[in-house]
C-alpha cells in the first residue's frame, strides 16, 4: 500500500458473485499480479465461497484480452478463449447400469428439473484450465495464487442470504448423499440447512488445492485421485474411466468476434453454442431496434428482444448438427434470410458463476465456471463435488444418454469482452443455465443500444423465452407486460428479481484509465477496486 498521505493508485477491478471471491482477486493485483493472476485466484476462492456454483470438479471458459503491455506477459494472440469445459467419457454404459435420476430445483416462483447421480458426471476441466492459463499468462506463482482460497477454506466463509437460498433451491441434490448434505446441512434426515450468517469451513478443499499445486494436475488426471474417481464410477454407476481423465486437454480457441453498434465484441466460440446464439440474436436486432427512438422498456423494445430470442431458439434447432451449431449461423446471408423469414412483428404460435477482471495495463479476463448442480458425489478426502453435466437438458439437446463419446460438451456459457470505439474495454459474463444467453443479450443491448451504465444495464429487469413459455421479472410497465402476454402463449411474471435470470458480473476500463464495475444484485455479487 502507498505511504500515508500519498494518493492511492487504482490497479484494477473485479466483479464476481461473492465478496470473498472478489477479495482473492484484488489481493493478487495488490501483490503485483495481472488480471489473469487475479482471475485464477478468484476461481479458486469461488470453489470455496460459492461451492454450489463453482468446483474443481466442474468446467469453464476464460476469454482473455491482453493489453498493450502483453509482450511483457507472453507472446501470442491478443485474444484467446481457453476452453476447459467438461468432456464426455470415451464410452457409454448401458442405461440400466447408470446411476442417473431427476431432482427438482425449486426457485419458489418456478421449478426446473435436472438429473444427478454418478452417471451424470462428465470429465472435469477446471484443474487443467487453472494450470494452462497460469503457464501462458500469469506473473505470480500458483502457490501464491491459491493462498486466499486456502485461507478462506480453513478460516471459514460466512454464508450470505443468497447462498442460503441457493442451498434451499438445490436441497434435493444435497440430500442425495451424506457427503453432499454436509456442504450445507447436518445430514439426510433433517430439513435444516445452514442459515445466513453462519460460518462454514472447508479444510479438505484447502488441503486438496495445496496437493494439486504441489504435485501438479497429474494428481487429478492420472494419479491417486483419478484412480479413486474411476473406481467409484465403475462400482457405483458412473461412466468416467482412468483413460478419460488422462486424455483430458484444454483447448485454446479463437473467440467469435463481431461488431454491434459502435463496439467490437468477442465471445465464446463453437462448439459451445451460447456465444454464437448471443451474436445471432444481436445480428437479428440490427435492423429491428433503434435505441435512439425506442425508449427502454417500451413494448416495441421488449417485443424486438423477444422475437430475437425466439429466432435464436429456432435457429439452434434448425441449424443444429448432431447437437452442435453449424459455423454458418453467423454468415451475413444466414442473418439476412432469418430477418426476412422471421419478421419481429409476427405472433408466436443452472449452477454457474462468473468473474470479470480488468487491470491498469488493459488486460481483461472474463471467466465463467460451472459445476452444473453437482452430481452429489464428493471425491473422497478432497471436498470436491463433481459436476452433473451429462444430466443438464440444455447441454444434451438430443436427449440424455445419446451424447457423442469423447467429445467436448457444448455449453451456453458466454464470457465476453467488448471494446468500444472510444478506447474503453469491458469484461462481462453470467451464470444461469439456459438463461445465460438471454441475460447476456439483454445486458449488451442495454449497454450498446441504450447507453446504460454498467450498473443500470445489469440491474434492469429481464425476460427469458424457453420453448413457448416467457418468464418476466417484475419492473416492466403494464403496457409492456400486456403486449408480451399477447405475443406469447404462456407467460409467468415474477414478483421480484431472482437468480433464475442469471448473475451478470461486469467490469470496465475507460479510455482515460478509470475503472467501473457492476455485480448482479440477483446473486449478491461484489465489485472491488484494487489499490496500491
Amino acid at each position: 500500500m502507498g505511504s500515508a498521505g500519498a494518493q492511492e493508485l487504482e490497479l484494477g477491478i473485479v466483479a464476481s458473485g461473492h465478496p470473498e471471491t472478489s477479495r482473492a482477486a484484488t489481493d493478487m493485483l495488490e501483490r503485483g499480479g495481472n488480471a489473469f493472476d487475479a482471475a485464477l485466484a478468484a476461481l479458486c476462492a469461488a470453489c470455496v465461497a460459492e461451492p454450489l456454483l463453482a468446483s474443481l470438479g466442474g468446467g469453464g471458459f476464460m476469454l482473455v484480452h491482453q493489453g498493450q503491455s502483453r509482450d511483457r506477459i507472453r507472446n501470442g494472440p491478443q485474444q484467446c478463449l481457453y476452453d476447459f469445459f467438461c468432456q464426455t467419457p470415451g464410452r457409454r454404459r448401458d442405461v440400466s447400469e447408470v446411476d442417473f435420476f431427476p431432482i427438482i430445483a425449486d426457485f419458489g416462483a418456478d421449478q426446473q428439473e435436472f438429473h444427478i447421480g454418478m452417471g451424470s458426471m462428465a470429465v472435469p476441466g477446471v484443474v487443467a484450465g487453472l494450470f494452462a492459463v497460469h503457464a501462458d499468462l500469469c506473473r505470480l506463482p500458483l502457490p501464491e495464487i491459491i493462498q486466499p482460497a486456502c485461507r478462506l477454506a480453513r478460516e471459514g466463509v460466512q454464508i450470505n442470504p443468497r447462498q442460503a437460498y441457493l442451498a434451499q433451491v438445490l436441497r434435493e441434490m444435497l440430500r442425495a448423499s451424506p457427503d453432499a448434505s454436509a456442504l450445507y446441512g447436518s445430514g439426510l434426515d433433517t430439513e435444516e440447512f445452514i442459515s445466513a450468517g453462519e460460518r462454514q469451513t472447508h479444510a479438505q478443499q484447502a488441503d486438496a488445492l495445496e496437493a494439486i499445486v504441489g504435485e501438479g494436475p497429474g494428481l487429478f488426471y492420472r494419479g491417486q485421485w483419478a484412480a479413486q474417481i474411476a473406481a467409484d464410477c465403475a462400482a457405483r454407476g458412473g461412466q468416467i474411466g482412468r483413460e478419460d481423465l488422462a486424455a483430458y486437454a484444454v483447448r485454446r480457441r479463437e473467440p467469435v468476434s463481431f461488431r454491434y453498434r459502435n463496439a467490437h465484441c468477442s465471445i465464446n466460440a463453437l462448439p459451445s453454442p451460447g456465444g454464437c446464439l448471443v451474436a445471432f440474436g444481436l445480428g437479428m436486432l440490427t435492423q429491428w431496434l433503434d435505441g435512439v427512438s425506442v425508449p427502454w422498456g417500451e413494448p416495441e423494445h421488449l417485443l424486438a428482444v423477444l422475437h430475437s430470442m425466439d429466432a435464436a431458439n429456432q435457429a439452434r434447432r434448425s441449424l443444429d448438427d448432431d447437437g452442435r451449431l453449424k459455423s454458418t449461423i453467423l454468415d451475413q446471408s444466414t442473418l439476412d434470410e432469418w430477418r426476412h423469414s422471421h419478421p419481429h412483428h409476427a405472433r408466436f404460435s443452472r449452477g454457474t458463476t462468473h468473474i470479470s477482471v480488468a487491470d491498469a495495463a488493459g488486460n481483461l479476463a472474463s471467466l465463467t465456471v460451472s459445476n452444473g448442480e453437482g452430481c452429489a458425489y464428493i471425491v473422497p478426502g478432497t471436498g470436491i463435488m463433481m459436476n452433473n453435466m451429462l444430466g443438464e437438458q440444455d447441454l444434451n439437446p438430443g436427449g440424455f444418454h445419446r451424447w457423442q463419446p469423447d467429445s467436448r460438451l457444448a455449453s451456453m456459457m458466454s464470457p465476453a469482452v467488448v471494446l468500444r470505439e472510444d478506447g474503453s474495454g469491458l469484461s462481462l459474463g453470467t451464470g444461469g443455465s439456459n438463461r445465460i444467453r438471454s441475460a447476456m443479450l439483454q445486458v449488451l443491448i442495454n449497454l450498446l443500444d441504450f447507453g446504460d451504465t454498467l450498473e443500470q444495464a445489469v440491474a434492469r429487469p429481464r425476460i427469458h423465452l424457453e420453448d413457448r413459455k416467457l418468464s418476466l421479472e417484475g419492473g416492466f410497465g403494464a403496457a409492456t407486460v400486456a403486449a408480451l402476454r399477447h405475443a406469447v402463449e404462456h407467460t409467468h411474471v415474477w414478483r421480484d428479481r431472482n437468480l433464475f435470470f442469471g448473475g451478470v458480473n461486469a467490469v470496465e476500463l475507460s479510455a482515460t484509465g478509470q475503472f467501473n464495475g457492476a455485480s448482479d444484485p440477483r446473486r449478491a455479487g461484489s465489485v472491488i477496486v484494487a489499490r496500491s
